[in-house]
């Protein structure tokens, strides 16, 4: 069956790096100086990428102090260092290299992030990507829930030339990944070895992105990116052509848009400002709960 191709409709670049608490330096790459980028993106709504940065020996761990979500769900991938995670939900873990976290805020929810307490010890790299994925608004005030992914339990599908693909969530090339979404989404974690091309078939009109965080691709032939680039496509289309012009590393975005409003401030994202000073007073009230 032939598919017609899913064009690239812009390229951006990631901001500059900056500090999220003391242990993690992240750049956005969308929303941030891009955020145009939000309604071609749907469901997505934001991707943070620790690029490999060395932290050294401490004693005490670094990281992001408790904070509140509401309305939508953190989905962090491990690539290098190990992280710990507890929320007011008494969910309580450890990520690490190839190990995903993800965590439905939905009605609310507190949690802490830090770097784990062997690796902070130790020191070492980090490297890490989180990325939010909006609900819609009958999933919003769900109770929270808590995904540990392990490595282990990531299908990967082989692209031959040593290169591969995992299958973090959705469906690539009849391999099902193991996350619970909420709407359809496919998110696939790729490494691809410099000279190797794939091409990816994926859902027409769906919103579509693919985050070259290390390495260099041409897509479709027509385009380029490099690291920390993310090209975002057409709706139209099923059939994208990426070669590795480097040894790669790819994150592919995919999903059916939500079509809603969105009204968002700081860590809450929900569909109206009424909602938002709802969901403020709620977590100054205690409603979303603390850590002990």
């Amino acid at each position: 069956m032939t598919h017609t191709t899913k064009q690239v409709a812009h390229i951006y670049q990631g901001a500059q790096a900056h500090m999220v608490g003391d242990g993690f330096k992240v750049q956005n790459l969308f929303p941030g100086g891009n955020k145009m980028i939000g309604k071609q993106l749907s469901p997505f709504f934001l991707l943070d990428y620790a690029a490999p940065h060395y932290f050294a020996p401490s004693e005490t761990p670094r990281g992001v102090e408790e904070h509140p979500h509401r309305g939508f769900e953190t989905v962090t991938i491990a690539y290098q260092g190990a992280l710990e995670h507890r929320d007011s939900g008494g969910n309580s873990g450890k990520i690490g290299p190839g190990d995903v976290q993800w965590m439905t805020a939905a009605s609310g929810v507190v949690h802490e992030e830090k770097h784990e307490r062997e690796f902070t010890r130790n020191g070492g790299v980090l490297e890490m990507a989180q990325l939010w994925v909006n609900l819609p608004k009958a999933h919003k005030m769900d109770p929270p829930r808590y995904q540990s992914i392990l490595d282990t339990d990531i299908p990967v599908k082989d692209l031959g030339n040593g290169s591969f693909a995992r299958v973090i969530a959705g469906n690539f090339e009849e391999v099902n990944g193991p996350a619970k979404t909420f709407t359809p989404v496919n998110l696939f974690d790729i490494r691809l070895t410099a000279g190797t091309e794939t091409t990816l078939t994926l859902p027409d009109w769906y919103n579509t992105g693919i985050v070259v965080l290390k390495g260099a691709v041409s897509i479709n032939g027509t385009h380029a990116a490099k690291a920390v680039e993310i090209a975002v496509f057409e709706q139209k289309g099923a059939s994208i052509t990426v070669k590795a012009e480097e040894d790669s590393t790819l994150l592919v975005l995919n999903g059916e848009p939500i079509r809603e409003s969105i009204f968002a401030y700081g860590p809450f994202v929900m569909n109206t400002k009424e909602e938002i000073i709802q969901a403020i007073d709620d977590f100054n009230d205690g409603k979303m709960g603390r850590l002990n």
